[in-house]
């Protein structure tokens, strides 16, 4: 029996890092090649139990590219074939779906979503062309077995539905199935994930107690970076992301757990991007870690 690894694919919150129309003052650090900063793609996780099959969690728009830069994922044996068992997702959200098209080429696998994000990818006729793709329906709670002895569960996290399918008066912060977290074991050993979340609930954080890591939301910094920065109106909890510091924060609402925490799904904006800078050694003196474009993590 292998042990559980995790590869982050992709680290950056929707529009990768640098964005590709911004000039905020991080994602001009990187037009520059400023050395304190990389580029990050958008976030997908890549899991496995060393038995040659791995899982993603969520399909970014960028999975194409993830999987080149990724050599476990290559097709290795035959003339067409994959390592990618199967998909599991948090959300609906464009940046967790949309990389689902660049696996149409006829590639079995199997697709883990709870129904309302299934009926969210099933209203896109674009999807129809996934003919190989077998649509599985998990609840919150129900668990389920991913290829190498693999057992994984979906539980409802604080957020919103996807922002294409919001309306006018959006229900913010609301516990449920548009907005899940993963949560796998393997070996005695368990990983979480959960790329969005609007706040930590008291049933995650004793969830998250247990854990051994954690890959955790953080997209902005402070609540009010986009509005600072001059890049959006939203605060990040109008847009279901709790930001990592200030009342109610990550740094706050997961202090004192034993568990490797990891930041991930970071927006271009965030000065956490910036290695040395007071945010990312705020985080890190915390005892959390700011996830980079092939992280390799090992349980």
């Amino acid at each position: 029996m292998g042990l559980l690894t995790a590869i982050v694919l992709g680290s950056a919150a929707g529009g990768a890092f640098p964005q590709w129309n911004c000039r905020c003052a991080v994602c001009e650090l990187a037009w520059r090649g400023d050395s304190r900063v990389q580029a990050r793609t958008q976030a997908s996780i890549a899991v496995s139990s060393g038995n040659g099959r791995w899982t993603l969690l969520n399909a970014s728009p960028d999975l194409g590219q993830q999987i080149r830069a990724t050599p476990t994922l290559h097709p290795r044996d035959g003339l067409r074939g994959s390592p990618i068992d199967a998909v599991v997702l948090t959300g609906g959200e464009i940046d967790q779906i949309t990389g689902l098209l660049s696996l149409r080429e006829s590639t079995p696998f199997t697709l883990y979503a709870t129904p309302s994000s299934h009926a969210a990818v099933a209203a896109n006729a674009m999807f129809s062309a996934m003919g190989t793709m077998t649509r599985r329906a998990v609840s919150p709670g129900e668990r389920f077995m991913l290829a190498g002895d693999i057992e994984a569960s979906l539980f409802m996290v604080p957020g919103k539905v996807p922002l294409y399918l919001e309306g006018d008066a959006p229900e913010l912060g609301a516990e449920t199935a548009a907005n899940v977290g993963i949560d796998l074991s393997h070996g005695g050993k368990r990983l979480i994930f959960v790329p969005g979340a609007a706040a930590v609930s008291a049933s995650m954080r004793e969830r998250f107690a247990t854990a051994d890591v954690i890959l955790f939301d953080g997209t902005l910094f402070t609540d009010d970076e986009m509005q600072r920065s001059g890049t959006g109106v939203k605060t990040g909890r109008r847009m279901g992301h709790m930001p990592v510091d200030g009342e109610g924060g990550a740094l706050q609402a997961l202090d004192g757990l034993t568990a490797r925490r990891i930041f991930v799904h970071i927006n271009n904006t965030n000065p956490m991007l910036i290695d040395g800078s007071p945010e990312r050694i705020k985080a890190e003196a915390a005892g959390w870690r700011v996830a980079h474009d092939g992280m390799e993590i090992v349980l």
